[in-house]
């Protein structure tokens, strides 16, 4: 059996007739591949050990590129609802402008009180100026000192500064970005009409904590605590009445409830979450925002998951950058008190990537890290000081899912809306013919 139209080089595997030996050319082939692989991997090895700074150089560069990386931003000076703007970049850039303005203003007025003061002789300036000009480097040392924090030992880069929310914003949406402290959150949780999902928004109410319920049984002198969110089904009896959303809203905050949480179902599975905040006595509830549900799974179906206890989670809000996004976390952060307990070990995460919230809920541990475990390293590849010889476990409690904001109304959903700006945001589908640009 000949060779046929055998050829030199790399393509020689592709052009012979023989199967066989067209076989035995594809394996070589990729034996000699992998060896030149091979040895130039072990060559810039020793070259690196030689000069540190290459390997430093090689990895700089060996960054992959994501859709993240490419995000693309409005170049617009805007922070209003829609805009789609990194508020900390839009900050920063405003901090610097006014600082330049303020130090051409203050070399300005330097040149204009020296030109004054050189007529007059500098012993005759007044004790007084100098005592206030002592007092004020006093006070700006002390404000100095006292922003001043320690550095973390592991740094976040996506977790969301809730200080960042801009003033339209703030203005826009008052009750919810109040100056006064955060009430503790009372959340009531229901499913849309003839619901039949009772045990997935039990779960998810199961989530939300409550506070201020202290039950005592009767005959005993123990106090049973309660303090997860009230779930409350909507009748679905043919003779039932039928309560609207702002009937039940209206039910709500005069029983002292902050929030509530109604879960749709479609195929008898939850596809829409509608958070509506209801505010104190004297605030009109709002706003509503409404979340589409995908990838539900209940705390049971997790392999090897574990159960939750009675305590008050962390909360973690990660990369919600935008106005929108702040306005999203912001809404999260208001249904969870603001003291964790942190004894529970308990953390709820919620992680923004590409307008998608993933939704997910652990417990952790620490503990001594194995011998074949590596130390952790930071972003330039460095162990971190600190934590060496560390190792934090995780085990998923559940349930998970994953949001996505589809509208925010101003009132109690889109029917409880009144007025021109009703409807403060709503995602349409023209929004994703970009792949780069995100909302929140």
């Amino acid at each position: 059996m000949g060779s046929g139209r055998g050829s030199s080089g790399s393509s020689l595997s592709l052009k012979t007739s023989n199967k066989l030996k067209r076989k035995q050319l594809y394996v070589q082939q990729k034996k000699n591949t992998g060896k030149a692989r091979h040895e130039e991997r072990h060559r810039r090895r020793r070259e690196e050990a030689k000069d540190p700074e290459l390997r430093k150089q090689r990895l700089e560069q060996n960054q992959p590129t994501s859709i993240d990386k490419k995000r693309i931003w409005d170049d617009v000076d805007d922070d209003t609802l829609g805009a789609v703007v990194d508020v900390a970049q839009l900050k920063r850039r405003r901090l610097e402008e006014a600082e330049a303005a303020a130090a051409a203003e203050a070399d300005g007025a330097v040149d204009g009180a020296v030109e004054k003061d050189d007529d007059v002789d500098s012993m005759l300036g007044s004790d007084e100026e100098r005592e206030g000009e002592d007092d004020d480097e006093e006070r700006m040392e002390k404000q100095r000192q006292r922003a001043q924090r320690q550095p973390s030992i592991a740094p976040s880069t996506v977790s969301t500064n809730l200080d960042l929310t801009p003033d339209a914003l703030a203005a826009q949406f008052k009750y919810l970005f109040s100056d006064e402290p955060p009430a503790m959150p009372k959340i009531l949780v229901t499913t849309g009409l003839n619901g039949t999902i009772h045990k997935e928004a039990q779960d998810i109410a199961s989530v939300l904590p409550n506070g201020g319920h202290l039950l005592k049984p009767l005959g005993h002198d123990s106090v049973l605590t309660l303090r997860l969110a009230t779930y409350i089904p909507r009748s679905a009896h043919r003779y039932g009445h039928k309560y609207s959303v702002r009937e039940i809203a209206k039910f709500a905050k005069n029983r002292g409830y902050t929030a509530l949480l109604v879960v749709h179902e479609d195929l008898k599975r939850p596809s829409q979450l509608s958070v509506c905040h209801l505010n104190g006595e004297d605030a009109p509830p709002g706003p509503t925002l409404t979340y589409t549900i995908r990838n539900y799974q209940p705390g049971k179906a997790i392999l090897g998951h574990g159960n939750p206890t009675n305590h008050y989670p962390e909360l973690l809000l990660n990369g919600f950058k935008t106005p929108l996004g702040l306005l999203a976390a912001k809404s999260m952060n208001t249904l969870f008190p603001p003291k964790p307990e942190l004894a529970g070990r308990q953390v709820l995460t919620l992680h923004n990537q590409r307008d998608y919230i993933f939704f997910r809920r652990h417990r952790y541990i620490f503990r001594e890290a194995r011998a074949t475990e590596k130390n952790v390293q930071g972003a330039d590849g460095k162990e971190m000081d600190g934590v060496k010889g560390i190792r934090a476990g995780l085990q998923e409690i559940g349930p998970r899912m994953t949001l996505k904001l589809r509208r925010v109304d101003k009132g109690i959903g889109r029917a409880g809306s009144e007025g021109d700006d009703a409807l403060k945001w709503e995602w349409k589908a023209k929004m994703e013919k970009k792949r780069t640009r995100f909302n929140l």
